[in-house]
């Protein structure tokens, strides 16, 4: 994998590059849409390519190698051919999903105990397993394993936490080295900054980071019930360390106002399963703001979803029917929706790209922000 940073904003952090895969070029700041089990919610590959003009999605190591399981994903070729997606993938570890299942796991030095949210079956992720999954994946970004504590964690856990993940990213980084992808093709591996809320853990994690050298790095561990201020801070504090060359990966993030504000801060690459799952429950995102597409002020809209931002397929549908489509619990009102909020935040991104190369993202970014946080 390579990264070339291609412009920098003046007044900010805000930079535009480009990262080089074998499954493709992705121009970055980049959204990227979850797609947990080798399927973007509500929203067909054809229409991820050609309406949402995702240039690289994620899956999940912890969902997929429960359902289908390594030996079909192997079998198949891996994920790209399994889902029939020929642009880049990235896979989380699954480090957050362990987190998510603070009832059924258990942390050790060896890895991470855990009961499937399936069946109640009892499996083990270690670093190296992980590394070992994610090559059956074959995804082209692996994400190394960590733990993620809550953002209201304390210090001394926070400690111990951040401890326990840079020992586990050390063997990680070591079976990565010692193995090679599966299908001809080379898999970057991006380790992951933790350290709660604390700028001393932060900077000592993201220089523990930045000394392996990895092809990308991440920050995770924010949007996990910190206040909003504490993980803009956060980034900062992390990317003064980070090496400006490398990719800078946020996870998990987030709102519109979130995504802009981190692009502010030096963030590359960042994503988020806001826009399908809201999108899901009536909630479009657009250039001037938020809707409730069951509100009745919708009933006789009949102007465009989006009418002052980009050209989305979804144009062809009026405030009107989608209302219409949300209260009768047609399904296509989720599909519409999905994409829809999907490409905006592809739009978004784009828009900051190019403020940054032209050279006005300082001053575009204020105004924007405030037009998408509006409840329209």
């Amino acid at each position: 994998m390579k990264f070339q940073l291609q412009a920098t904003a003046s007044q900010t952090n805000a930079r535009a590059g480009e990262i080089t895969t074998d499954h493709g070029k992705i121009l970055t700041p980049i959204f990227m849409p979850v797609g947990t089990v080798g399927s973007v919610k509500g929203v067909h590959q054809r229409e991820l390519s050609n309406d949402v003009k995702a240039q690289i999605i994620l899956g999940n190591t912890y969902h997929l190698y429960l359902r289908p399981g390594t030996e079909i994903l192997k079998k198949a070729g891996g994920l790209h051919k399994f889902m029939g997606w020929d642009r880049p993938i990235l896979t989380d570890s699954g480090g957050f999903q362990v987190f998510s299942l603070s009832d059924r796991r258990k942390l050790s030095e060896e890895g991470a105990h855990f009961r499937s949210h399936i069946d109640g079956s009892r499996h083990l992720f270690t670093p190296e397993s992980v590394v070992d999954i994610e090559r059956v994946i074959g995804a082209d970004i692996m994400m190394a394993l960590d733990e993620c504590p809550p953002g209201t964690a304390d210090y001394q856990y926070a400690r111990r936490s951040l401890d326990l993940t840079q020992r586990w990213l050390l063997r990680g980084w070591k079976r990565y080295k010692e193995t090679e992808g599966l299908y001809g093709y080379s898999q970057a591996y991006f380790p992951i900054v933790q350290g709660v809320t604390y700028p001393d853990l932060r900077r000592e994690a993201a220089k523990f980071v930045a000394d392996l050298g990895a092809d990308g790095n991440a920050i995770g561990g924010l949007a996990v019930g910190e206040p909003t201020e504490k993980m803009y801070e956060m980034i900062e504090v992390v990317n003064e360390i980070l090496p400006a060359d490398r990719p800078r990966y946020l996870m998990g993030v987030g709102t519109p106002a979130n995504i802009l504000e981190a692009i502010d801060r030096g963030v590359d690459m960042m994503d988020c399963v806001m826009p399908t799952r809201n999108g899901r429950n009536g909630m479009l995102f657009t250039a001037n703001g938020i809707m409730n597409m069951r509100n009745k002020k919708w009933a006789e809209d009949f102007s465009e979803l989006d009418p002052d931002g980009t050209s989305f397929v979804d144009h062809a549908y009026s405030r009107a029917y989608v209302r219409h489509l949300f209260v009768s619990q047609e399904l296509l009102a989720m599909e519409i929706a999905s994409i829809h909020n999907l490409a905006f935040y592809l739009w978004l991104v784009g828009e900051a790209r190019r403020h940054i190369i032209a050279g006005d993202f300082a001053s575009w970014k204020p105004q924007m922000v405030e037009r998408v946080i509006r409840r329209l």
